[in-house]
């Protein structure tokens, strides 16, 4: 408690934060979405930190948000489908739970509005934490570590509106680190701009000392040959870029790629949110971000490795009546596969921040 109360008087833990994302990820600072009711400050990260690992916010103290988005596991899970109390399991995987703060809907199909409403949905969901809001506010009430930091950080106190704001926070402030394509990308650029000129950059020291940077970062964190060539098929043969857009490889779309349609009753994720008959088995285009680090893959978890899957989108998905006019068959040669499985392993994966996992308030 008095750990706390040294913490909660400091007015710089209450500020709001001016959000800066990492290098490579900061092209897509246009895209942050941070709820203007809910700006990110140290305090309500910190008390997001403690709630996301804690146990308690489940019914019998068994699962906590961690249980299905773990650090270790690249902040999803390493079980085809989610775990939840009393081992049950639903029918979907683990989406991972890192720069989220780019994205509005959550979960594969899109069902929540934000992230401060996925947040507290998993609560009350009796396949995962089997609680319901009440009980879980009463729970967090009782603990006075709890009770002392969310009195301090919100006007009202504990509710379980206040839970999921609190949650939502620390989750935005889980995002990748730069990549070694985060490193190449600006060397190749600068490269092909000056190409006439690079012989003649000791008359222009400004942009020789740029150039001298940029090839340093670049050396210290190089991407292979092969994760160039698959960059190279990701962007063109491959497709991949189509849907796998921007800074954080995401269009933030829905796409039916045929994953689990060949079944008498398929699921058919987006469409039972919106109703429109061209979401029929459209699921949300994940990041390929530290893809490496969260397998099993696809909505259903039925591809245990990345080689997978690039077999599925090389074949061009299962046929179905809804799928995306995107998926076609590709005719990747066995390099070429290899190749993309490479950029995505070696030349999409960084470090994430280091998390505190235990310190959690005692229950008195």
């Amino acid at each position: 408690m008095e750990q706390a109360k040294r913490w909660l008087a400091r007015p710089e833990n209450h500020a709001a934060l001016d959000v800066k994302l990492p290098r490579g990820l900061d092209a897509a600072s246009g895209n942050i979405f941070i709820p203007e009711d809910n700006p990110m400050t140290r305090a309500k990260i910190e008390l997001g930190r403690q709630l996301y690992f804690d146990p308690r916010l489940s019914s019998d103290s068994s699962i906590s948000c961690a249980s299905c988005h773990a650090p270790e596991f690249g902040w999803a899970a390493d079980t085809q489908f989610g775990v939840g109390v009393r081992d049950q399991t639903g029918n979907r995987n683990s989406p991972v739970s890192f720069n989220r703060i780019l994205s509005k809907h959550q979960f594969h199909d899109g069902r929540a509005a934000t992230l401060e409403e996925q947040a507290v949905g998993p609560i009350e969901n009796p396949v995962e934490m089997a609680s319901n809001h009440d009980d879980c506010v009463e729970t967090l009430a009782a603990i006075p570590v709890y009770r002392t930091q969310f009195e301090r950080i919100f006007p009202d106190g504990v509710t379980i509106d206040n839970v999921g704001k609190a949650i939502a926070t620390f989750e935005r402030a889980i995002v990748t680190g730069p990549a070694p394509y985060d490193y190449y990308v600006p060397l190749a650029t600068f490269e092909k701009a000056f190409a006439d000129d690079l012989e003649y950059l000791d008359e222009e020291p400004e942009l020789a000392e740029q150039y001298n940077q940029l090839k340093a970062e670049a050396a210290k964190n190089p991407m292979t040959e092969s994760s160039i060539r698959g960059m190279e098929l990701s962007f063109g043969k491959a497709n991949c870029a189509v849907c796998h857009a921007g800074a954080n490889f995401t269009d933030e779309q829905f796409h039916n790629i045929g994953v689990g349609m060949d079944t008498d009753e398929p699921d058919l994720g987006r469409f039972v949110v919106t109703g429109e008959e061209q979401d029929r088995g459209a699921f949300k285009t994940p990041t390929m971000r530290n893809a490496s680090e969260s397998g099993p893959y696809m909505h259903d978890g039925s591809q245990k490795t990345l080689e997978e899957v690039v077999e599925w989108y090389d074949k061009g998905g299962h046929p179905n009546k809804w799928l995306s006019d995107k998926m076609k068959p590709l005719n990747l040669t066995d390099t070429e596969k290899a190749d993309l499985v490479e950029f995505m392993v070696q030349g999409l994966t960084s470090d994430f921040p280091v998390i505190e996992t235990g310190r959690l308030p005692a229950d008195r």
